[in-house]
């Protein structure tokens, strides 16, 4: 890892000023809304199951409950919740999200490269959160949200930073290179 020279590279800043705007709605959007308001939105990922609850909350916080509602199961048993409102995504995600955005920061000061040492760091980052997920989708154990937290979190912050590489290394295409948004400053 190589600390940038060079001014932060726009498109990198873009993308981690986006994932931190997000995980800071999804933080806000509970805090936003009436106490006690959003007390379960178990459901299943990929429907909306939750569109009574959804539809009289206010703008934005309808928008990131809806995202949430899509993406994520949800579950009660397995969020957190902050003002007596469950979190628009479970546990795991939540540190999927917040990972993300911590390794995006990093990608705006640092310069990593696809290597050996960063798939090994792929693998340490991921292995946990297979293990943990599919333990317990197996009825091995069921995970707590202090566990979903540790796993979630590793795996978000090396997607965050692989997510830089790649933005990195498109900036390098003879293609892209053409693009203003992805001219070296």
């Amino acid at each position: 890892m190589e600390q940038r020279k060079h001014r932060l590279k726009s498109m990198v800043f873009i993308f981690f000023l986006f994932f931190f705007i997000w995980i800071l709605l999804q933080i806000l959007a509970p805090l936003a809304l009436p106490s006690d308001s959003v007390p379960d939105l178990s459901g299943f990922a990929g429907f909306s199951d939750n569109e009574h609850i959804i539809q009289n909350m206010s703008f934005p916080w309808n928008i990131v409950y809806s995202i949430g509602d899509r993406l994520c199961h949800q579950r009660a048993d397995r969020s957190l919740f902050l003002n007596g409102n469950e979190m628009p995504f479970c546990t795991r995600c939540t540190a999927i999200w917040l990972g993300i955005a911590v390794g995006l920061g990093l990608m705006v000061f640092y310069i990593m490269e696809l290597n050996e040492k960063f798939l090994i760091a792929i693998a340490t980052a991921l292995i946990p959160i297979g293990i943990d997920g599919i333990g317990q989708l197996l009825g091995f154990w069921e995970s707590i949200n202090l566990l979903r937290i540790l796993t979630g979190l590793p795996a978000g912050i090396i997607c965050g930073v692989a997510i830089g590489i790649i933005i990195d290394e498109l900036r390098t295409m003879q293609f892209f290179r053409n693009l203003k948004i992805f001219q070296k400053s």
